[in-house]
């Protein structure tokens, strides 16, 4: 059974851990993480205080988009373990009062499932109306709408003569969800998970199931704006919604692909009749010059500040977000917006802070609670990810990138960056694997671990801990809208939060050099308090007006009214 709890809100107050299987803990010797040595592990998390654990996909795979390319939704990949062992993660970690999410794809499957081998070749087939097939025209694809991994996004079937869309990889099909059945079947996987116990979905690219069905060509681009946030895409949530998450009581987040605040107020509205949160990357996307992402470039600081603004403001009294700086595909924050070297301890908690203290629930990509950073590989062999060995073939072979030049591109922005093992101690391997790892542990791993990270009372770890009990303790946090202070400051990022009987204010200096603010002249200081900061806060006794922030400096201030 899932966890119950009086509170069916529970995740506006969570912290929700996400794992990497493949790179968390490998309880043996073959390499690659798996669901035992997710086990062994819940001591940690439960140390940490997380309330929830996001797996990426473990089911059946041939692992062609690292399991997002799902072959049987009902049975786990033998790479990861077996149903009992997944029995066994669930049982133990509800023990510990941590929930499971699981993640589901169900815009697309694996062209492995059985339902597309069905299909395909075979127009009469039961499974053939499960994805969608198009006739060519003018003797070619039937339009030009682009994969999100490169290239047309249809497939030619040689025996019937028709294409199938895949919007990722040609080995992950397209479901068509105007077909009824295909919204059956939906249905069934959830369930069959949410009947064992699970507590809660991660929908992947979500927001993509619904497309324009007269699929013409985009004279104007790739295609995207004929199946984002499609036509009837919000209709098929509150089916999936009504049919299993409300009777379930399952927590859900929207993974949302080129989304709009607009649509997100409706996907995670306050009714609860679509999903509970969502995840948006517009942040992320702030060291993309001109949307450019295979270039080295510094981020925008400013624009950061108006998208977490604009989001923050939008979502207040409507809907709901996810905030995170990490995941399985962006680069380590503290080597992206902070500063890896000197001042990585600082930076860390800096940029958890800035997060952490806006309305949402924060989610927290395994090793990011040690400060763990990229790699900086210097070998192209030392990277896996598909994306990443695709784009220097295209950039170094086709359009003249130096292999210099496309190293350092590769070391800023591969997705490998956070798909390291993770750094559990200074053994072999950073204790990660008894074997040869799937992918190079970081050099940095005898210093940057979860056993030094413990053993160190100010480490980033405990101030992770501090952060996540400081949301279940402070009500603002929750509640409060927000108001950014300094919205053309070159350094500074303060904002404030304030509900009926509490204001927060938070400022974080995201540089290297000493910075000055002052605090509004409205707010009641002699009711102020320092409730967190990176460096010591206790030659801090009163709150004054005049705020000098240290490099990479963090100070949250709580005001009773």
């Amino acid at each position: 059974m899932a966890m119950t709890n009086n509170d069916n809100q529970w995740w506006k107050k969570a912290a929700i851990y996400q794992i990497y299987p493949k790179s968390f803990c490998d309880s043996g010797g073959k390499g690659t993480g798996d669901i035992q040595g997710i086990i062994s592990k819940l001591d940690y998390l439960d140390k940490l205080g997380v309330d929830a654990l996001w797996l990426t996909p473990i089911y059946e795979s041939p692992m062609v988009d690292n399991g997002y390319d799902i072959a049987d939704y009902y049975q786990v990949n033998p790479d990861f373990g077996t149903m009992a062992d997944f029995d066994e993660l669930l049982s133990k970690a509800h023990q510990r009062g941590i929930r499971i999410i699981m993640d589901i794809v169900v815009n697309h499957t694996s062209t492995e499932h059985v339902w597309f081998q069905s299909a395909l070749g075979d127009k009469q087939s039961p499974y053939r109306d499960y994805y969608i097939w198009k006739d060519p025209v003018n003797g070619g694809a039937p339009n030009n709408w682009q994969s999100k991994f490169g290239g047309n996004a249809w497939a030619l079937d040689e025996k019937t003569g028709q294409y199938y869309l895949h919007l990722f990889a040609k080995e992950q099909a397209d479901l068509n969800w105007e077909n009824p059945k295909v919204r059956d079947e939906v249905k069934k996987v959830i369930s069959f998970w949410a009947e064992k116990g699970v507590d809660g979905f991660r929908l992947d690219v979500i927001n993509l199931i619904s497309k324009q069905q007269d699929f013409a060509s985009d004279d104007m681009g790739d295609g995207r704006r004929f199946y984002t946030d499609g036509p009837k895409v919000h209709d098929y949530l509150q089916e999936i919604s009504e049919a299993v998450f409300q009777k379930y009581g399952s927590v859900t987040v929207g993974e949302m692909s080129s989304t709009t605040l607009e649509h997100c107020q409706q996907y995670s509205s306050l009714d609860g009749r679509e999903l509970s949160m969502v995840f948006n990357f517009h942040h992320l996307k702030v060291d993309y010059p001109n949307g450019e992402k295979w270039t080295k470039a510094p981020f925008d600081f400013l624009q950061l500040k108006q998208i977490f603004n604009h989001w923050q403001t939008g979502l207040n009294g409507k809907g709901w977000g996810a905030l995170f700086w990490c995941n399985h595909d962006q680069p380590r924050v503290v080597s992206r917006l902070g500063n890896d070297q000197q001042y990585r301890v600082e930076s860390a908690k800096m940029l958890a802070t800035s997060v952490h203290m806006m309305q949402g629930t924060p989610y927290i990509y395994q090793g990011e609670e040690i400060g763990m950073t990229n790699p900086g590989y210097t070998e192209l062999s030392q990277y896996r990810d598909l994306e990443s060995t695709n784009m220097y073939r295209i950039m170094v072979d086709e359009q003249g990138v130096t292999h210099d030049d496309m190293m350092a591109i590769l070391a800023q922005k591969s997705r490998d960056n956070s798909r390291t093992p993770m750094q559990w101690d200074d053994q072999a391997h950073a204790g990660f694997t008894t074997g040869e790892p799937w992918l190079s542990v970081a050099d940095n791993y005898h210093d940057i671990n979860a056993k030094s990270a413990l053993a160190e009372p100010h480490s980033v770890f405990y101030f992770y801990q501090r952060l996540i009990a400081l949301r279940k303790e402070v009500e603002v946090i929750t509640t409060g809208d927000y108001l950014d202070l300094y919205p053309q400051h070159s350094a500074i990022f303060g904002y404030q939060r304030r509900s009926e009987t509490q204001t927060l204010v938070c400022l974080n200096n995201y540089y290297d050099q000493p910075v000055s603010c002052e605090l509004p002249n409205q707010l009641p200081l002699d009711q102020a308090d320092y409730i967190l900061g990176n460096y010591s806060l206790d030659e801090m006794k009163a709150v004054e007006h005049q705020q000098n922030l240290r490099p990479y400096e963090t100070r949250v201030i709580l005001i009773h009214h």
